[in-house]
């Protein structure tokens, strides 16, 4: 099956409500609508496509808020994580649960971190496979730690980063300048960040969009994904004082140098 076109919109001061298009069927799935306008504010340009879907990853409000006004518009189904607390899912997943969306298999993986009901979905399409990572796995960062653990989170992004090197990565801020001016911090000598950062402000400057990315890009310029690497955990070991032995060690002490950035 082709793959579905993704359409980024722009939501509150710094968040993208994917949406993806069937152009067989014309029908739409919304990642994350933490605001029903800029929804339905596209599908009435574009009154050929009806909303089916809505896919949730975690229970944080701007990514939930519009949930109840589109599924009343539309009659949209709502699929999320098993949490009693998010009004409106209509089928609860867990972690290897496999859903199909436009005649495509979609693997749910469980990623805790950033929340505890956080999951990520995962097509492995053809030579096209893609990530819906919501506040997990960020351009060039990862998400606070506001519920989960440093282990927790960390053990999430490395079953993210076993995901093949051209998954092509939807997440849901624009965060990814400042991410990348944090790993020029951690890593000042690593080229393929310098040269990533001049594009990104750029694009910036513009006001255009950074994302999406890929996983080959990220294990390259991504200081989370990167724990293991020498010059990391140096810069782990300057910022905290200790040198890290393990993975979970050094993106304890990087996460919390973050924080603070």
């Amino acid at each position: 099956m082709p793959m579905p076109q993704f359409i980024a919109l722009p939501a509150f001061q710094d968040n993208y409500i994917w949406l993806l298009l069937d152009e067989t069927t014309l029908q739409v799935a919304a990642v994350d609508p933490g605001d029903a306008q800029p929804v339905i504010t596209w599908l009435s340009r574009h009154p050929e496509y009806q909303l089916s879907t809505i896919l949730l990853t975690h229970h944080h409000q701007d990514h939930t808020g519009g949930v109840l006004t589109l599924k009343g518009a539309t009659g949209c189904k709502v699929w999320g994580p098993a949490n009693d607390n998010i009004k409106g899912i209509d089928r609860r997943l867990e972690d290897g649960f496999r859903v199909c969306l436009f005649e495509q298999e979609i693997e749910v993986l469980t990623v805790p971190g950033h929340t505890l009901d956080h999951i990520a979905y995962f097509c492995n399409h053809l030579q096209d496979p893609w990530l819906l990572s919501g506040d997990t796995l960020f351009a060039g960062g990862c998400g606070r730690l506001f519920e989960g653990t440093a282990e927790q989170m960390h053990a999430s992004l490395q079953r993210l980063a076993n995901l093949p090197d051209n998954t092509t990565i939807y997440c849901t801020h624009e965060y990814t300048q400042a991410n990348l001016r944090f790993a020029r911090a951690v890593e000042p000598n690593n080229p393929d960040i310098k040269v990533r950062l001049e594009v990104v402000e750029d694009l910036r400057r513009d006001g255009r969009i950074t994302l999406p990315t890929t996983l080959a890009l990220e294990k390259r310029t991504n200081p989370f994904l990167r724990c293991e690497d020498q010059h990391v955990r140096a810069a782990a070991a300057a910022h905290s004082g200790a040198m890290p032995t393990t993975g979970v060690q050094t993106f304890s002490a990087i996460r919390s140098w973050k924080d603070t950035f």
